[in-house]
Parts: C-alpha cells; sequence; structure tokens
C-alpha cells in the first residue's frame, strides 16, 4: 500500500531567515541529510567532513554574503553535510517561462540525483528590503533555486552545460574536476546565492534581470526570469562574466540555445560515463522543446505537463508561479520501489496571495 501524500509545509521565515528555519526543522533537515548522504557512495560518506572543509573554505572566500548563516546552521544542527548540501549544484532541470491570459507564469522542474529532496520540500516565506518572497528549498539550505515575490516577478535556475576539455565519456568526471578546480580561485558569488539576494533587494523585473546579467558569478547558470506585465519573461545564459538574455524561445534546459564548441549539455549521474556528446544535447534538447510545444494550462493544478521526456528517474520538484497573481504551486517526487520513474510524494502545495 503506498503511504499517504504529505503536505508541503509552509514556513514564516521572515523574522530570523535560514537559521531559524533549520532550526526549527532540525529533525527534517537531519532526516534529508541521512538519505542524501545514504545514495553517496560508502567512500564519500566518509570523506563527508573533509567535503564540508573544502566548501566551507571555498565560500569563505566566495563574494557570498550568506557564509555567516550556513556556519551557524552547521554549528546548530551539529552534523557533517550542511556545508556540501550549500555548495553542490542541481544536477538537471526544464524551465518554460510564457504569458497565459495576458500573464507571465514560470514553471520547472528539478533533476537531482539525492533522495529525500522530493519528500522533504518546503516553501519558505522570506523577508528583504525590497519586499516578501517564497522561496521553494529544504531546511538547511540558503539560497534560492526557485522563488517567486508576488508583484514583482518569480525565477528559477537551470544548470549550465559542461566545460570540456576532452571528448570521450569516461573523461567527464576529469572535466568537472578541473571545473572545480577552477571555481576554487574564482571569488564570485554563487549562482543561487545571488539569486537570493536579487529577491532581498530587486523591487522590479528589470532591476532582478539586469542584475541577473552583470553580476559576476562563480559558475555558468542558466536564469529563466518573470515579471508581471506582458512581455515581462527571458532566459539569461550565464557564464562567470558574461551574459546572453533572449526573451522569445524561452524555455531552458541544460544547454544553451545556440550549443557551442568545449560546451557540453548537463547528462544524469547514472549516465555520465556513457552519454556521448551528441546524445546529451539531443535529451536536454528534448526536454526543452517537448515544454515549448506544450499546449495545456497552468491552471489546473494537475501538473500534468510532468511527463517524460521532462519526467525522469532523478526529477525531485516541479513548480507553476504567477507573480501578477500571487500564484505558486509545488509538489514534491521521490523514485518508487518498482516504479520506472518517479511519483508525487506530496499533496500539492497551492498559495494564492494577493499581488
Amino acid at each position: 500500500m503506498n503511504a499517504p501524500l504529505a503536505a508541503i509545509p509552509v514556513v514564516d521565515i521572515r523574522s530570523g531567515g535560514p537559521v531559524r528555519r533549520a532550526a526549527d526543522g532540525a529533525e527534517r533537515a537531519r532526516a534529508l541529510r541521512d538519505e542524501c548522504v545514504a545514495w553517496l557512495p560508502r567512500a564519500a560518506t566518509a570523506m563527508l567532513p573533509g567535503i564540508d572543509a573544502i566548501t566551507r573554505r571555498w565560500l569563505g572566500r566566495s563574494a557570498s554574503p550568506y557564509v555567516g548563516e550556513i556556519a551557524t546552521i552547521a554549528a546548530t544542527l551539529g552534523y557533517s553535510g550542511i556545508w556540501f548540501l550549500n555548495g553542490c549544484y542541481q544536477w538537471g532541470c526544464t524551465a518554460l517561462a510564457r504569458e497565459q491570459a495576458g500573464a507571465p507564469w514560470l514553471a520547472r522542474t528539478l533533476d537531482w540525483p539525492f533522495p529525500g529532496l522530493g519528500r522533504y520540500l518546503e516553501v519558505a516565506r522570506m523577508q528583504g528590503p525590497a519586499g516578501a518572497f517564497d522561496n521553494v528549498g529544504w531546511p538547511g539550505y540558503v539560497g534560492a533555486l526557485t522563488a517567486s515575490a508576488p508583484g514583482r516577478f518569480a525565477a528559477a535556475i537551470n544548470q549550465a552545460p559542461l566545460w570540456r576539455r576532452t571528448r570521450h565519456p569516461w573523461l567527464r568526471p576529469y572535466d568537472m574536476a578541473l571545473n572545480a578546480a577552477r571555481t576554487w580561485r574564482i571569488r564570485f558569488i554563487p549562482p543561487d546565492h545571488l539569486l537570493r539576494t536579487v529577491f532581498e533587494t530587486c523591487k522590479s523585473y528589470g532591476e532582478a534581470k539586469h542584475r541577473l546579467e552583470t553580476t559576476p558569478i562563480a559558475r555558468p547558470a542558466i536564469y529563466s526570469l518573470v515579471g508581471c506585465q506582458p512581455g515581462e519573461r527571458c532566459v539569461i545564459e550565464r557564464t562567470e562574466a558574461s551574459f546572453a538574455t533572449r526573451t522569445d524561445a524561452t524555455s531552458a534546459a541544460n544547454d544553451w540555445l545556440q550549443s557551442a564548441p568545449s560546451w557540453e549539455a548537463r547528462t544524469r549521474a547514472d549516465l555520465m560515463l556513457t552519454r556521448t556528446y551528441e546524445e546529451t544535447a539531443a535529451s536536454s534538447r528534448a526536454r526543452r522543446e517537448h515544454f515549448e510545444n506544450w499546449s495545456g494550462q497552468f491552471s489546473n493544478g494537475y501538473f500534468d505537463w510532468v511527463v517524460p521526456p521532462i519526467l525522469n528517474p532523478y526529477t525531485r520538484l516541479a513548480v507553476e508561479m504567477c507573480p501578477a497573481k500571487g500564484v505558486l504551486r509545488a509538489v514534491g517526487y521521490e523514485s518508487i520501489p518498482g516504479a520506472a520513474l518517479p511519483n508525487a510524494v506530496t499533496l500539492t502545495c497551492d498559495l494564492q496571495e494577493a499581488a
């Protein structure tokens, strides 16, 4: 018999921020950490304190304004893995910004190999100088990957393609290691920490767009952004210090819209050593084009767009946002024994706020 679906908590941390969220949700944070660690190879689990130390040092050298929060959360919870959670990056995503009934909408899935991310999903109501916003994430995590500020804008991050020096699938880990070493020398702000500062400080879509385009970041990223007025939607493809913005064809997966030499679309962890350049590009393109050609409506709340090829074994959450209407809907997914694809493990969280 399937377990009953759980509700996604909506936690108000406008006072206290992510530190309060982690302290109040300590049991959920520990359960999430344990599930994520259980997925890792035993050798990686043994090295987790060392990985934490490396991540702590890198973040301390970066331009992130949230290092103190992470340190306090790690000390409060008292176990390894918190720095790692705040330094690693999601594997794959699919996103679409489009207009529906005269208002911009943004929808996205997040694909990550770690179990528990769908089950322990939360929506945190946060506050900055520019106003309140809803951040879809987890206790112990301080950045923003998916968030909406009613009456202002909504945004999400996709992982950008991988910079390759080689072409053989077996050498992807080698390229990833060299990229990590390069990132170690970069002092810019992590992309997910930038997105949180944008929600805290930007009062309009135009201001948010400019900040996401021009602020140097620690590693490449793809931002999807929508505002509240017709035409306010874009995808911003970012390297560390440059950007390319498009206001049409506003869907995104894990490759540049125009594939570039030496950049390879991201692939799933279980296929990292087997998929070719051409296969990774085709997979990312198929997800992006499928979503762009989807003719349904976001208003029904059924998430009926979350189907293959968008839905895959690592899908952990799906979100629909319309800041003009103050709408945010989220649902968590997990792999279920005996099922080929993940199933929903939470009830749909449906926020309807006056924008």
